[in-house]
């Protein structure tokens, strides 16, 4: 079954839950971080949705990937955000674990539809 919008596509809609979980947890973090490590965090949590609905859209296969790449990119920068805020005791081991694990989740379903890209991409006869 074709999807039909990107809102049906798994990697997006398992990347919106861990934009919201970033929200919810930055939520509690100290105001000095606001303007920072809070505003780091949710925009590239936010970029990781955004740059998959954008590829989603595009025709060329190349294009997407570079979207997808995008947020293969914005995802590891939260990572880093994570471990960041675990060291700082902004987050609890829990939070730690459950961002993780959903950042793991999202890596592999994106890897998955950039392989199928790079292999569409390499079954299209050159001209």
């Amino acid at each position: 079954m074709a999807t039909q919008s990107f809102e049906q596509l798994i990697v997006w809609q398992k990347a919106h839950q861990y934009v919201l979980s970033i929200y919810r947890i930055t939520k509690q973090y100290p105001k000095e971080e606001i303007f920072s490590l809070v505003n780091q965090m949710r925009r590239a949590a936010t970029s990781i949705t955004a740059n998959i609905a954008e590829g989603y859209i595009l025709i060329g296969s190349k294009e997407k990937l570079r979207f997808y790449n995008i947020s293969q990119g914005s995802l590891e920068e939260t990572r880093n955000f994570i471990f960041l805020s675990k060291d700082l005791d902004y987050i609890s081991e829990e939070d730690k674990k459950l961002l993780s694990n959903q950042a793991s989740e999202i890596s592999r379903l994106l890897n998955a539809y950039c392989k199928g890209i790079i292999n569409e991409l390499s079954d299209t006869p050159s001209t």
